[in-house]
């Protein structure tokens, strides 16, 4: 029954982590919470891949930035809210003809952009 467990978190773990790392390309879709929620399912069944999302070389630093409350760097703010901005118009205003559809996107990339610039911002390594 454990093992069954272990792959079942891992499984999960798994897939919240190929889901987050296209939420870094998807604005919709929320790439922290579900990194964050990789980890913790690899934290119930992989140290090993629990260790290896920490330690990527492309969101490791950022997911550790946040999990220890230090922040996120002004460049990964601007990157970010940019892309938001510009996927969430072209959504707006290209794909979507539902009208309240529209307003609902243009309301979760407000409420993005406010938890973005809550986030501490910390200095870049580039900028040390």
């Amino acid at each position: 029954m454990r093992n069954f467990k272990k792959i079942v978190f891992t499984v999960f773990g798994s897939t919240c982590a190929v889901l987050g790392v296209v939420g870094i390309i998807v604005p919709l879709l929320p790439t922290t919470p579900l990194l964050l929620l990789a980890a913790f399912f690899y934290g119930k069944s992989s140290h090993r891949l629990q260790q290896w999302l920490f330690n990527n070389r492309i969101f490791g630093s950022y997911l550790t930035n946040y999990v220890e409350g230090r922040g996120i760097s002004r460049r990964n703010k601007t990157y970010t809210l940019t892309f938001l901005w510009l996927a969430m118009g072209y959504s707006i205003f290209s794909i979507i003809s539902n009208f309240l559809i529209q307003v609902l996107l243009f309301l979760i990339a407000i409420c993005v952009t406010i938890h973005i610039l809550t986030i501490k911002t910390i200095k870049s390594k580039i900028n040390q």
